[in-house]
């Protein structure tokens, strides 16, 4: 199936984190999982990084090249998923999530997080613990 990673979890995989754990390893590693990443992650690394959050210290570059290598379909911001963000009841602040979670209701992808507060969004967003 498809799936959308947030950002944390793309980094996490991308790097082996120890928070890659639990029930997140295996949704993430599963073989019935066609992972995806957003433009919007690379994007959120790249501001975050710059901003010095030492949790967003990668270079975008790579990550996405690395991402792409290891079989993860990048899905593209698109206007449509622009103008869903005006849908969204306004739970989470994070422009960058927002985003994510108006993909994946466009897209009708799963967002896999481990973010609590998305789950106020409902479906599409699965909170997974690490």
């Amino acid at each position: 199936m498809r799936t959308l990673f947030d950002t944390h979890v793309l980094l996490w995989i991308a790097t082996d984190h120890p928070r890659l754990a639990g029930d997140l390893r295996a949704v993430a590693l599963a073989d019935s999982t066609e992972p995806c990443f957003s433009a919007a992650s690379i994007w959120e690394v790249a501001i975050k990084a710059d901003l010095g959050r030492p949790d967003f210290d990668v270079e975008p570059a790579a990550l996405r090249r690395g991402l792409l290598a290891n079989g993860f379909e990048e899905v593209a911001i698109t206007g449509e998923h622009a103008a869903e963000v005006r849908a969204l009841p306004g739970i989470h602040r994070d422009p960058f999530d927002r985003v994510l979670v108006a993909q994946a209701r466009v897209e009708r992808l799963p967002l896999v997080t481990v973010d609590m507060k998305l789950a106020g969004y409902g479906e599409p967003v699965r909170v997974v613990s690490a």
